[in-house]
């Protein structure tokens, strides 16, 4: 009892000294955390008294000591989160982290009132400190601090803007001294709390740690405007990660481990233009050019002949480069002649800019005929080079083209859609169709407009996602819904455009569950039993969803096991380690499904996988494998058990016979 006593007491102790090492509580909750460290560093003479106490304890006292250990672990953890965590979290949570103060507190007051201080060998001083302590609780138990209301209202107007265009700078500004965010060490401070908050997620953070992330960026922005000098300190990559200010145990930075699809297999560096050849592989753009250009006719990595030495970017592979780097602290890599800050220039003649400028003057004129020539010229002029499309932009037809969307001349409407198309192709142009507030009156022609409008509308929302921040604002449109319905119902091209898109816009984890809610894991497993070449797609998109809680349980309950099973079987490599990604988060956590896909006899082809799969197919395999090898294994021993406690064949059949002598 003794020992007991010591170690016990020696925790509270230790635990009280840590709280009292936790400062700088941040400014959202600063009152109310700085009250409960207070009151809790009070206790320590208690417990030093107590420590030096030879008097035996009663196993009454004991427990109450250790109830109270409990509420203070519960205390110092509530303190260390208010110390370190972040600004933006802890007021739009600020009901959330109210109750949790609540809770510690009731707990804390309990524990106090469970002991009996007259029977503890302490001075009347320390009892009379530990009362006014045990009051100070009660009172505080009871009463609910009034917050800023201000505050809580600027910062979730802005936290659910998807873009910048009608953020008061203001308010923004207002908002950043009310957070204290100000400096650079602030911001960098609330980046590594946010980052802190994706790491406890597993990498896979939600839509709100996204958005909250969106708006770190915006008070940056603002910090840095009205602060010129301070931009070459504080630069993108700390906003929102701050892995880069990490350092291992022995002092050097941590380097994450770069994933090796997103490897160059020529030059095994981090790719920065990644572009698809022929044969389907992807490689460093610079890379690829320079084996093409040294004579090569082959695909360095498969040595396939090549049918084409055409380049097409892989959008979609960048895209999720960027997401990488951005989720692991890392700078993106910056493509050649990609610089954001340098604005694209248009080299037209006189002649062909007045040409321009004519037709974006007919696309004002309010006659249709006119707005339909026009645009239609536009729409070729776009396709034809990227001098034309930075010129037309230059003219000012964007907005024009924009406006053209919601006309109800279906061969206007069709022109300007596919000129917006042709147009977003130039990168300095997503953002002018962006901020001209497209994205509403394409997704007015993905619902309304002809089919061959509706596979360009589509098209060209995957061009504008290509943009990170562009997938928040067209997830938030409704395009998704629609993007659904063209992919069930659309001609084969409109099913592949729409494809591409929800593809594209569901790398953003907001954007799952809204894809998942429009029905469309139904639509795509139609599309893997069916004729029509869509496989590729739909079990890309679904290794995407498969990791959302709603987009596994929709797929499980399109009983895509058989399917997935089959794709693994007889598929492509590349579907193989698809289906095989599906499956290893349909069986994470559900033994039903891991008993299916056995029963089904998936493991003979999954050992095939492990052994001649892709990369990632060959993990994949040996994930699932693991699962179900663990799964029989466990239902073995089960069976044993239950085989080990049934009665044997000879008892069953002796019991009745006795049973009926007796009576007998």
């Amino acid at each position: 009892m003794e020992e007991e006593k010591g170690v016990l007491v020696q925790n509270l102790i230790d635990i009280v000294n840590e709280i009292s090492g936790i400062t700088d509580f941040r400014c959202a909750i600063k009152k109310q955390y700085c009250n409960l460290a207070r009151r809790l560093k009070l206790l320590l003479p208690m417990f030093e008294e107590f420590k030096e106490s030879k008097e035996d304890v009663s196993e009454e006292t004991l427990k109450g000591l250790t109830s109270l250990k409990e509420g203070l672990e519960l205390a110092k953890e509530l303190l260390r989160f208010g110390s370190e965590g972040s600004q933006i979290y802890l007021v739009l949570e600020r009901q959330q982290i109210m109750n949790k103060c609540q809770e510690v507190t009731a707990q804390l007051e309990q524990a106090l009132s469970e002991i009996s201080y007259e029977k503890l060998d302490i001075s009347d001083e320390v009892k009379e400190q530990v009362e006014l302590v045990l009051g100070q609780f009660r009172r505080a138990k009871g009463r609910v601090d009034t917050s800023d209301v201000e505050l809580y209202e600027d910062l979730l107007s802005i936290y659910n803007k998807a873009n910048d265009i009608d953020t008061d700078p203001a308010v923004l500004k207002r908002l950043a001294e009310k957070l204290q965010l100000m400096s650079i060490s602030d911001l960098k401070q609330e980046s590594l709390a946010l980052q802190e908050m994706v790491i406890a997620s597993g990498g896979d953070p939600g839509e709100s740690i996204e958005k909250m992330s969106m708006l770190l960026k915006r008070i940056k922005d603002l910090v840095q405007t009205e602060n010129p000098n301070i931009g070459d300190l504080l630069s993108n990559k700390d906003l929102p990660s701050g892995i880069d200010n990490q350092a291992s145990s022995d002092g050097n930075p941590i380097s994450p481990v770069i994933p090796d699809d997103f490897r160059c297999p020529i030059s095994l560096e981090l790719m920065k233009d990644p572009v698809i050849v022929s044969t389907g592989q992807t490689y460093e753009r610079a890379c690829i050019e320079k084996w093409l250009e040294a004579g090569h006719g082959t695909c360095p990595k498969t040595q396939q002949t090549l049918s084409s030495s055409v380049l097409t970017p892989n959008y979609v592979l960048r895209s999720l480069i960027a997401q990488w780097c951005e989720a692991n602290g890392v700078e993106a890599p910056k493509r050649p002649g990609g610089s954001k800050t340098s604005k694209s220039t248009s080299v037209c003649s006189p002649a062909e800019r007045a040409k321009v400028d004519t037709l974006v003057s007919k696309l004002t004129s309010g006659n249709v005929e006119d707005q339909r020539s026009a645009a239609g010229e536009l729409r070729l002029l776009a396709k034809r080079n990227a001098d034309n499309r930075v010129c037309i932009a230059e003219a000012g037809a964007i907005p024009l083209l924009v406006g053209l969307l919601s006309t109800s001349d279906s061969g206007t409407q069709e022109h300007a859609v596919t000129a917006l198309l042709n147009l977003s192709i130039c990168e300095d142009n997503k953002g002018s169709i962006i901020l001209s507030g497209a994205v509403p009156g394409i997704v007015h022609v993905l619902r309304k407009g002809s089919m061959e409008a509706r596979e360009n509308a589509a098209a060209t929302l995957f061009s504008l996602s290509v943009v990170d921040e562009n997938k928040i604002t067209i997830g938030s449109s409704g395009a998704i819904p629609a993007l659904v319905t063209l992919l069930s119902e659309g001609s084969q091209r409109g099913k592949k455009d729409a494809a591409t898109a929800l593809f594209n816009l569901c790398i953003y984890q907001g954007n799952k569950g809204r894809a998942v809610r429009a029905g469309v894991v139904p639509t795509l497993m139609r599309l893997l039993t069916e004729s029509g070449g869509m496989v590729d797609e739909a079990l890309a998109i679904l290794a995407i969803l498969a990791s959302h809680p709603e987009g596994k349980t929709a797929i499980g309950a399109a009983e895509a096991v058989p399917v997935l099973v089959e794709v693994i079987r007889s598929g492509s490599p590349r579907n193989k380690e698809n289906a095989a990604a599906v499956l290893v988060h349909l069986c994470s956590g559900d033994q039903q499904y891991l008993a299916d896909a056995q029963g089904l006899g998936v493991m003979g082809p999954l050992f095939d996988m492990a052994q001649n799969g892709t990369d990632r197919g060959k993990r994949k395999a040996g994930q699932l494998l693991e699962r179900i090898s663990r799964f029989i294994e466990h239902r073995k021993q089960v069976q044993v058990q239950v085989e080990t406690h049934q009665p044997s064949h000879t008892q069953q059949t002796h019991t009745p016979s006795s049973a009926s002598s007796v009576h007998r």
